[in-house]
């Protein structure tokens, strides 16, 4: 079976080990990182005003974050003409997603480059996939 065939699953972290996560994932570049996170949310959703986000691993290995209070949110964003709402998973993904691609960006390091690839392996089998993929196009 290639790696392909396998089901990616999340998993919600722990409040007590949160603050282990994004050193974890993210190494010398995690409060850049969270920063970036929060920063795209603003960017991709007018109504985003902050609050808690839940943490998730990833059994291959990546991660992301989602808000825990919103439902389902109007995104957009105007480089490529997206304009769909999406629940607080997906856009949590996407976020994620447009965070890592910034920070790799930024630091050229080859971690962030395998938790984008990690990460958008787990989107394209999302519910909400084609949102996801249209959104980061």
């Amino acid at each position: 079976m290639s790696t392909t065939d396998c089901i990616i699953t999340s998993s919600v972290v722990p409040d007590e080990l949160r603050l282990n996560v994004l050193p974890c994932y993210l190494g010398r570049h995690y409060l850049t990182g969270e920063s970036m996170v929060y920063d795209w949310a603003a960017r991709l959703c007018s109504s985003y005003e902050g609050g808690h986000w839940n943490f998730f691993t990833l059994s291959n290995g990546g991660f992301y974050m989602a808000p825990s209070n919103m439902d389902r949110v109007h995104v957009r964003w105007y480089m490529n003409g997206y304009s769909d709402m999406m629940g607080a998973d997906a856009f949590g993904i996407t976020v994620t997603l447009f965070a890592l691609c910034h920070l790799a960006e930024h630091t050229l390091d080859d971690v962030i480059v395998t938790r984008y690839h990690q990460l958008r392996e787990f989107a394209v089998h999302h519910a909400e996939a084609a949102n996801i993929l249209r959104a980061i196009d």
